[in-house]
Parts: C-alpha cells; sequence; structure tokens
C-alpha cells in the first residue's frame, strides 16, 4: 500500500472518482485532516493568549523618572571594545559596535513612553511569573481530567477559561495588580490542562505510521509566539493596550465555538467520519481501552522517566533562546528593539515548517523500515538536544560575527522542534491508552525548566552582561541539554509497556497467545472464549479468572 493510500484510505480515493454521486466536504477531507488542524490552531490560540501580556505590559507600566535616566546614562556610557575584549563600563554595555546604530533613538523613545500603573519590578515579575507557577501545578490534573471527560470537554474547556480571564484582564489590572496576578493563575492552570489533552486524544485517532507527522499540529504554539509579538506591537501602537486582550480573548472564545463542532474524542463518537477512514483508523492505531490510571507503574517506568528527564534538557536549551536570549542580543549584539524583535520571533515561525519536515522524515524511515520507530525516537531527539547543546556554546565564542551567530542562532532553534519525532512522540508509543497522564506526569518534571534556565542565565548575568558571562550561561546551558539525553539513550523505547493496558485485558491476550500457540489458530479470540464462563462466575478475582479462561482454552485446544 502506498503512502498516500495510508494517508487517504482506497474507498475514499475511490469515491472522489465517481462522476454521478453527490458528495459531501467530510467526504474530501478526512477526520483526523481536520483534528490535525484543530490541534494547530488550538496550541496557537492558546500561546497567542498566554504570551499577549510579555509585550502589552509595557505599555501598561509607567516609567519612572529615575529609571528613565538610568536608561539614557546607560546609553550614554556605551563603550565599543573592538576584536574580543570584553567590555569595562557598565553591564548594559554593549559588546558589538552595531548597537550604535540606533539605540539613541529607541532608548529616548523607551525613556518618554508613559504608561497607566505604578508598578515596580518585583510586582510585573509577579504578574509574568504567576501564570508558569501555576501551569506545572495543573498537569497532573489535566491527565486525570482528561481520562474522565475526555479531549474534547477538557481541552476545549480549558481554552473557554483562558480566553474569558483574557477578556477580564484589562477590567482588573485596572483594580489592582493582585486581581490581574489571579487572573493570570487561573489561565496557567486552564492551560496547564491543554498538553495532556491533546496527548490523550492521539492514541485515538492517529495511527502510528501518522504519529510523528501529527505531532508537529503541537508546533501551533510556535506559531502562536511568533505571530503574537508583532500583532500586539501593532494593536498597542494604534488602539492601546486594552485593545490587544479583547482581541486575544475573542480569538480563543471563536476557536472554542469551531472545536466544539469539530472536535471528538474517537472515531467511534465522530457523526461525519466515513465508514472507510473509521475502519482504517481502529485498525491502525492498536488497542485503546478506558482504564484507571495505574500512576505507580507510571512514575517508577524507566522510559516515563527517560522522557521526562532528557525533555527537561531540551526545555531548558529551549527557554534560554526564548527568555535570556533577547537580553543576549541586545547587550552583546547590540541589536535594537526592533531588530531583536524581529529576530526573536521569526525562529519561532521557521519552527513549524523544519517540524513538519523532521516528522515527515521519521514517519519515512520508519514505514520504510530503514530504522525500528525506537532508534528514530533517539536519533530525532540526540538532534534536538546534542546538537544545539554544541551550536548554544559555539554562539558565544561566534563574537560580533553577526551573520554566524544569526545564522547558529536560527539552525539551533530549528533543530529542537525535531523533539516532537522523537521523545514527545514516544509518549504516544509506549503507552496509547495513558498519553494524557504520562504526559502530565512529564510536563511537571520538565517544565520547571522554563523557570530555571531564565533563573540560571539571570545569576551568572547578575553582575555584568558582557561576553565572558554569557559564555558561562552557554556552557551551562549546553551541559545540561548534552547530559539529559543520555537517560533518554539508555533507558528510551517505543515499545508498548505492560501497563498500558488493564489486567483483565492482558489476562484475555495472553490466554489467546496459548490458544494460538497450541492450535495455531489465529482467528479464535479470548473474548470469545470468555463469553463462554458463566455469568455469575464473572466477579472472581483475576486469578480465579485467569484460571478459568486456561481451563475454557484448554477445552477449545481438546475439541480441535
Amino acid at each position: 500500500m502506498s503512502e498516500n493510500q495510508n494517508l487517504y484510505p482506497e474507498e475514499i480515493t475511490k469515491m472522489s472518482h465517481s462522476k454521478c454521486s453527490p458528495r459531501r466536504l467530510h467526504e474530501f477531507i478526512p477526520a483526523r485532516v481536520v483534528l490535525y488542524f484543530l490541534s494547530f490552531s488550538g496550541f496557537l490560540v492558546s500561546f497567542m493568549m498566554r504570551t499577549d501580556i510579555n509585550l502589552a505590559i509595557v505599555a501598561m507600566v509607567r516609567l519612572s523618572p529615575s529609571s528613565a535616566n538610568d536608561v539614557l546614562s546607560a546609553a550614554d556610557n556605551m563603550t565599543f571594545v573592538e576584536n574580543t575584549s570584553i567590555a569595562t563600563t557598565a553591564a548594559s554595555t554593549a559588546y558589538c559596535e552595531n548597537y550604535y546604530a540606533d539605540s539613541s533613538s529607541n532608548v529616548t523613545e523607551a525613556a518618554t513612553e508613559e504608561g497607566e500603573f505604578d508598578w515596580d519590578s518585583p510586582t510585573q515579575s509577579a504578574i509574568l511569573g504567576s501564570f508558569y507557577w501555576c501551569y506545572i501545578l495543573s498537569q497532573v490534573v489535566g491527565g486525570v481530567l482528561t481520562q474522565h471527560f475526555g479531549t474534547k470537554a477538557v481541552f476545549g474547556g480549558s481554552q473557554l477559561i483562558t480566553a474569558l480571564c483574557s477578556l477580564l484582564i484589562p477590567y482588573g489590572a485596572g483594580i489592582h495588580f493582585s486581581v490581574l496576578i489571579v487572573l493570570r493563575s487561573i489561565q496557567g492552570i486552564a492551560s496547564g490542562l491543554t498538553w495532556p489533552a491533546m496527548y490523550a486524544i492521539v492514541g485515538h485517532w492517529i495511527p502510528t505510521s501518522e504519529r510523528s507527522r501529527f505531532m508537529s499540529s503541537f508546533q501551533g504554539f510556535s506559531f502562536g509566539i511568533g505571530l503574537t509579538y508583532p500583532l500586539v506591537g501593532f494593536i498597542t501602537a494604534n488602539f492601546g493596550w486594552r485593545v490587544v486582550f479583547y482581541v486575544t480573548g475573542s480569538i480563543g472564545v471563536l476557536w472554542c465555538v469551531i472545536w466544539w463542532l469539530l472536535a471528538f474524542d474517537s472515531p467511534a463518537s465522530h457523526p461525519r467520519i466515513s465508514p472507510a477512514e473509521r475502519e482504517y483508523i481502529e485498525s491502525h492505531v492498536g488497542n485503546t481501552v478506558s482504564m484507571p490510571v495505574p500512576w505507580r507503574s507510571i512514575v517508577t517506568s524507566l522510559p516515563v522517566w527517560a522522557i521526562a528527564i532528557t525533555t527537561f534538557g531540551r526545555i531548558w536549551v529551549h527557554y534560554t533562546f526564548i527568555i535570556p536570549g533577547p537580553m543576549y542580543m541586545k547587550t552583546v549584539l547590540g541589536f535594537s528593539i526592533q531588530t531583536n524583535g524581529l529576530l526573536s520571533g521569526a525562529p519561532f515561525l521557521c519552527s513549524y515548517l523544519s517540524s513538519v519536515l523532521f516528522c515527515y522524515v521519521a514517519d519515512v524511515l520508519v514505514t520504510r523500515n530503514c530504522l525500528s520507530l525506537t532508534n528514530v525516537r533517539k536519533l530525532f531527539t540526540a538532534m534536538s538536544q546534542v546538537v544545539p547543546g554544541i551550536l548554544v556554546v559555539i554562539i558565544g565564542y561566534l563574537g560580533c560575527n553577526i551573520a554566524l551567530v544569526v545564522l547558529t542562532w536560527f539552525v539551533a532553534v530549528t533543530l529542537i522542534t525535531a523533539s516532537y519525532a522523537g521523545a514527545m512522540a514516544s509518549i504516544v508509543d509506549i503507552a496509547p491508552n495513558l498519553a494524557g497522564p504520562i504526559l502530565a506526569f512529564a510536563q511537571t518534571i520538565h517544565m520547571t525548566a522554563s523557570f530555571l534556565s531564565p533563573l540560571a542565565a539571570g545569576f551568572l548575568t547578575q553582575e555584568n552582561q558582557n561576553l565572558e558571562q554569557w559564555r558561562k550561561v552557554f556552557g551551562v546551558t549546553s551541559v545540561v541539554a548534552i547530559t539529559t539525553y543520555i537517560m533518554f539513550q539508555i533507558f528510551g523505547t517505543a515499545d508498548i509497556q505492560t501497563w498500558n493496558y488493564p489486567d483483565d485485558y492482558k489476562v484475555k491476550e495472553a490466554a489467546t497467545e496459548r490458544i494460538v500457540v497450541a492450535t495455531g489458530d489465529v482467528h479464535e479470540s479470548a473474548v470469545d472464549i470468555e463469553a463462554s464462563i458463566p455469568d455469575e462466575l464473572q466477579s472472581l478475582s483475576l486469578h480465579g479468572k485467569e484460571k478459568m479462561l486456561d481451563s475454557a482454552g484448554s477445552s477449545k485446544v481438546t475439541q480441535l
């Protein structure tokens, strides 16, 4: 069967050649393609509502006269030191001469901007940080809720709550900053539910050979980040900061309506899916069943810990580029605010395209049997951590070779997305029934890097923002990224774990295997055998039922 036939079942292809029969749109667009775009747009909108305040707060806060004077004074005291020597004036001294191109105008403009609120730096940090602390705390809750209520309700509900909070932010900020912190905290709790919820639906909808490609839909968050910064800047400059939250919140509510109409938890519950596509999906996703979450098995599983620890390293290097990175561009490379924003956001727009490419190549390697699925996951995980870990060190030693610095920066950020064909995809591989809870557990661990990485960078550069200190930041980042990968290289796997299925299911599977070995009859199933057990004995203990199944199986063998 060709790759196109895998993606679009043969029955659908035949229907498209019929000239007489009327056809609806859903007969041309597979339901899982619709799910792909819902996932992509969902993460885009989620990160749009998450990051809008990062720029909007600049226009919300009034810059004190002393701060403005400090900024202007720092600009006046800039000293350029040639070649690879270190600036010795102030911590804000730019290392590269091209800072002077437009620093004066930008600093003067920043110093004269007037905001509305007198919030000091700790208050601003509390407002921005409240989202991420609560975000981490809700990961496990998201996995549990998804097991009980399904992805449609949990993902859609979390987006709706986040959108409503966005609409309330202008009003809450006017009351008191503590109200704004509460709203951001609620957004963080709600957004923490999205990742476990979406991972859970993959095991029910996406065949194994297509999962790597589907994982690229999660890169909608990259588009969300890349589009939000210029959008917020345009809206703030022309309509004011309040309109930013009205726009992003309204987009979020509109998206929730579309999600509710088009998203379904499984092919069986989809009212418009074609019979051919439903049969194709159900025959290729493996056996997915509802079951209690075996938390003890999850938290004691080495493959799960391998995913959590290695992804910690990826998040560390990723957030080094996201949060401290712009400060490096300003203090060392000397970029203006406009150039800084463009170069900080552009790699995230490219990240989606690279993730699609990586995931496609991963699927090709698996479907053509070039590499085992486990080796594919390890290969792309290495690409997403080891290579960026090396490149980030190189950036620190490229000095003022701007072209090479920017090129290396782009390549490193782009390669990070290979993880979605690596360790992140193995979450679904090892336990398709429990992808949500596994992600919740792993993300609770690895997302701590989202604030530890910036904290480490701040600690290392608190006295000086010179190149020497930034080399230390990049060195620590490299060590964390590469050493955490070793865990996945040793214990990482794509094999389905035994605890992926409930105990009763494993008993039936074991009975079937024993019968097939004894009789060679692959058509007999343990479900059929279990039907021969009287109803009053169905409540037997697991051990008792296993004996009964073995007895029924033995009888079957005897009859044959």
